[in-house]
């Protein structure tokens, strides 16, 4: 059998989930490739989508938040009335050709989508007779994002049996729905000690640290939250910022907190791993992604506001079940820091958390969505 894994560049997220996958293939014997999927459309179009998503959430996220809506709401009329195809399955058809093709000459048996525009593409593709491949579709946030219901995988990974439902209230077949989990590199299930892991970075382990992340974008609001959390906790701890690749936030960071040694600015690093397992509570804004993967290293999690639209859904799903504190998407530097010190504070709701979070997310997703595809379609 030979797998393909295609994403898109819209976010980390739905690329680190496919290379979980694609690195699991490999563990197994599989031959599998990673690709974006609009590169193969044209560098060009693979550049400008990734940079005007990354304009959109970071500089105005209520925009991206009112296009979330729209898509809802044309997501829903459509399931329960009109049954049309959106603006968004049009654009993916147009470069169903090249796709095809990338397929044939490929030699592919079966492909994996932890992205809706490539699934959107294989579905017409498949529509019209043009491409008879079988595909998984992987959803990456906790909740069926608009416009899923357009596409016709033969199976469709979900986060949570918890949210069955609302898949197939959109019209995805029940039998399509396989509740395996978000996949997740396998680093992340392993645990280092905290002293060690402090070691390994160069951390002194003399106050409690908290790692603050902002998502590989640098998503923004991290100097408020940060100057809140070292009152709070009457700066004796030891802050540790993550600003993605948005070299401009770290820099301006960089001057904002120069005279506090206790606040450490951290270039993108590939060790983030690690950098969980040596603290003591991490703060992350609430993608699928990051959000599973603290939840599979079993920390104290506190969210922070989110980008409206599947985020929003994401921070509800954690904290409704106590796999995270949520302060909500309007909540003050002052209201995360009042959260985050209660969390600190209450040895009792850490240990229900950290069950919460153990009984909830499945580890192993990468594995089992592996293990299902190879025994289904291994020739």
């Amino acid at each position: 059998m030979k797998a393909v894994v295609l994403s898109c560049n819209t976010g980390e997220g739905h690329n680190t989930a496919g290379k979980a996958v694609y690195h699991k293939f490999l563990q197994m014997g599989v031959e599998c490739d990673f690709v974006d999927t609009l590169s193969i459309a044209g560098t060009n179009v693979s550049r400008t989508v990734d940079h005007s998503y990354v304009g959109i959430t970071t500089s105005v996220p209520a925009v991206f938040g009112m296009m979330y809506s729209i898509g809802r709401a044309v997501s829903d009329i459509n399931t329960r009335h009109l049954h049309m195809k959106s603006p968004v399955y049009a654009a993916n058809t147009l470069y169903r050709k090249k796709l095809a093709k990338f397929i044939i000459d490929g030699g592919y048996d079966v492909a994996v989508m932890p992205h809706l525009f490539p699934a959107e593409c294989l579905t017409s593709l498949k529509k019209h007779g043009a491409l008879d491949i079988p595909f998984i579709c992987v959803a990456t946030d906790y909740a069926c994002i608009p416009f899923w219901e357009e596409t016709k995988p033969d199976y469709f990974i979900i986060p949570h049996a918890g949210l069955a439902e609302d898949f197939y209230s959109r019209d995805i077949p029940k039998d399509k729905l396989l509740p395996f989990g978000i996949p997740v590199d396998d680093k992340f299930k392993a645990k280092t000690d905290r002293a060690e892991a402090r070691r390994q970075l160069g951390i002194p382990d003399d106050k409690p640290v908290l790692l603050l992340m902002s998502g590989s974008m640098g998503f923004g609001g991290l100097e408020g939250m940060t100057r809140a959390l070292y009152e709070k906790f009457g700066r004796n701890v030891r802050i540790i910022l993550m600003c993605g690749r948005n070299e401009s936030m770290r820099e301006h960071l960089g001057k904002a907190f120069t005279d506090i040694p206790d606040i450490i600015l951290q270039p993108f690093t590939d060790r983030v791993s690690l950098f969980m397992d040596a603290s003591d509570i991490v703060f992350t804004k609430p993608g699928g992604l990051s959000s599973t993967e603290a939840a599979v290293k079993n920390v104290l999690l506190v969210h922070t506001p989110p980008i409206p639209g599947c985020e929003t859904i994401n921070a509800a799903f954690f904290s409704s079940r106590g796999m995270s504190v949520s302060p909500g998407t309007n909540a003050s530097p002052e209201a995360i820091a009042d959260a985050a010190y209660s969390l600190w504070l209450d040895k009792d709701v850490q240990k229900k958390m950290l069950a919460a979070q153990r009984e909830n997310i499945n580890p192993e997703a990468a594995d089992e969505i592996c293990r299902f595809i190879l025994k289904k379609y291994s020739k």
